[in-house]
C-alpha cells in the first residue's frame, strides 16, 4: 500500500477506540493527521504524543461535529493552515439506548444529530475544497447494527444505517470529481463500550461470531487505511463489513 504522504487527514471522534487506531494508522503511513474531539483533551493529547512517538505529524482539532457553525469555524481554520482535507472519515458517534416504547426525544436526536448530521456537516465543509483538488477519499464509520439491527438501538440503527443511504448517494455526486465515497462497517470491537460488559454477555456475542473472537480496532483501521488509499481508486459506494463473519453481506 502507497503511503500518504503530504496528504491531510480528518478523523472525528479521534480521541479514543476506533478512532484512535485510526489517527494512529494514517499517520504511520505518512497523512498528517487532524484529531477531532468534543469534549476529552486529555485523551486526544495522549493520540498526538503517540503519533510524534511513532515519528508522525498531526494536530488536534476540537469541536462537536453536531454544530454545523461550529464544524465549519474549525474546519476552514485548519484549512487554511494546513491545505485541503484529502481524507475525512466520519468516526464520531455516542449511542443512547433503549427500548423505542420507553426513549426519550432528546435522546434519539442526540443519537441522529452526531451520528448522521455530524457525517453530513463535516462533509458539507471539506467538499469544496476537496472538489477543487480533484481528489479526495470520504470514509464513513458505520456499525453492523445498521445493517442487521439491534433490540434497545433503533436511534443507533437509524443512524448508521442512514449513513449507508447517505455514503452511496454521495459517492455517485462526487465520483466525477476524483472523490470516493465508502461506509466502513464494523461488527463487535474491543473497545471502551464492550469493555464494560459482564463475561456472560461478552461470550454470548462472540458465541455469534464464526472466527471467534471480538475484533480489535486496529482491524477497522487497516480497512479505513486501504479505502483512503490508491489501491481503493476504483471502490466507491461500498460498505465494507469489519465483523468476523457475523453479518455476511
Amino acid at each position: 500500500m502507497q503511503g500518504f504522504d503530504g496528504k491531510v487527514a480528518l478523523v472525528t471522534g479521534g480521541s479514543r477506540g476506533i478512532g484512535q487506531a485510526i489517527c494512529m494508522r494514517l499517520a504511520s503511513l505518512g497523512a498528517y493527521v487532524l484529531i477531532n474531539y468534543a469534549s476529552n483533551r486529555k485523551a486526544a493529547e495522549g493520540v498526538l504524543a503517540a503519533i510524534a512517538k511513532g515519528g508522525g505529524k498531526g494536530a488536534l482539532l476540537p469541536f462537536d461535529v453536531s454544530d454545523f457553525q461550529g464544524v465549519k469555524e474549525a474546519i476552514s481554520g485548519a484549512i487554511e493552515e494546513h491545505g485541503p482535507v484529502q481524507i475525512l472519515v466520519n468516526n464520531a458517534g455516542i449511542t443512547r439506548d433503549g427500548l423505542l416504547a420507553r426513549m426519550k426525544e432528546e435522546d434519539w436526536d442526540a443519537v441522529l444529530s452526531v451520528n448522521l448530521k455530524g457525517a453530513f456537516n463535516c462533509t458539507k465543509v471539506v467538499a469544496m475544497p476537496m472538489m477543487k483538488s480533484r481528489w479526495g477519499r470520504i470514509i464513513n464509520i458505520g456499525s453492523v447494527v445498521g445493517t442487521m439491527g439491534n433490540a434497545g438501538q433503533t436511534n443507533y440503527a437509524a443512524s448508521k444505517a442512514g449513513l449507508e443511504g447517505f455514503t452511496k448517494s454521495l459517492a455517485r455526486e462526487m465520483a466525477s470529481r476524483g472523490i470516493t465515497a465508502n461506509l466502513v462497517a464494523p461488527g463487535f470491537i474491543e473497545t471502551d463500550m464492550t469493555a464494560a460488559l459482564s463475561k456472560k454477555m461478552r461470550d454470548r456475542l462472540i458465541d455469534q461470531i464464526p472466527l471467534g473472537r471480538m475484533g480489535r480496532p486496529e482491524d477497522v483501521a487497516a480497512a479505513v487505511a486501504f479505502l483512503a488509499s490508491d489501491d481503493a481508486s476504483y471502490i466507491t459506494g461500498h460498505v465494507l463489513h469489519v465483523n468476523g463473519g457475523l453479518v455476511c453481506d
